[in-house]
Formats: structure tokens, sequence, C-alpha cells
């Protein structure tokens, strides 16, 4: 059993090493698609106000951009792989982002005393769809390093 132990741990190294270099690759693969599709997402949300009524069709796509889609395309993780804990940073920070842009958007059409739907969707559509055709921000867990704090784990008192 001992061998099987040993050669356990082995081959789940490498599976999971390989399984990581494939997900990066998916990552890149498909994070070009996604981010066309954020970008997107604000002209969705724009389309979806010309149906008439208290649809679900009409406010479920405006819920959703105005909480994430501004935020999300600014944080979204560059190409080359977020590190451990980016991803799901850039999760948790997507809609305070996003809100914060919302915000900022409504009370300067409040100022100037132009509120409207389209004129609190444009602004934000606009930005969210030049901000997904950039790179992207590194989020703090990526620029700190976060895989050197999961191995930090066990030298601080964890065993194996």
């Amino acid at each position: 059993m001992s061998g099987t132990d040993s050669s356990n741990p082995a081959g789940s190294a490498s599976a999971s090493g390989t399984g990581a270099s494939r997900g990066r690759g998916g990552i890149r693969g498909h994070g070009t698609y996604l981010r066309v599709l954020i970008g997107a997402s604000g002209w969705l949300a724009l389309a979806a106000t010309t149906v008439s009524g208290p649809s679900p069709l009409r406010w479920i796509p405006v819920l959703l951009f105005t909480l994430f889609g501004p935020g999300w395309a600014a944080l979204y993780p560059r190409p080359g792989g977020p590190a451990t804990g980016a991803l799901l940073e850039a999760v948790a920070l997507a809609a305070p982002v996003s809100l914060s842009l919302g915000v900022l958007t409504a009370t300067s059409l409040f100022l100037v005393e132009g509120f409207s739907t389209t004129s609190f969707l444009v602004p934000l559509a606009v930005f969210t769809t030049v901000v997904a055709a950039l790179p992207g921000l590194p989020p703090p867990a990526a620029r700190r390093g976060a895989v050197e704090r999961v191995g930090r784990g066990p030298a601080d008192g964890g065993g194996t």
C-alpha cells in the first residue's frame, strides 16, 4: 500500500500540474470570448430596456449588468492565467466596483438633471466595452503572489 500511496501523490501532483496548465490554456482560449460577452453585456442590457412592461426579460439583464458588468470587465484576470487567489478576488470585487461606477454615473446624471435609464446605461456600456478590450488590471492577490501564501501555510504549523 505504501507503494500505491507514494505513487498516488506523485500522480496527483503531475495531474494537478497538467490540469492547471490545461485550465490556464482554457482561460486563454475562452478568455477572448468571455471578454467579448462582457463588452456586449451593456448593449444587451440597453436592448432589454425596449421590452414593454415590468417583465423579468427587462429588469434582470439590466440588474446583472449594473451589478457585475463594469467591474468584471475591469478586473478580469490577464490572459497569462490568474494566480491562485486572483480569480476569486476578481469575482469578489466585481460587484463593489460595478456598483461604485454605477453610483458615480447616476450621481453625475442627477446633478446635471439628465437621469434616465438610457442615459445611465449608455456610459456604463461604453466604459465596459472599452475596458473589456484592454488587458485587465491585476488584482492585489496577483501582485502579492497568492501562490506564495499557499506555500507559507504548511510552514506556519501544518505538517504535510
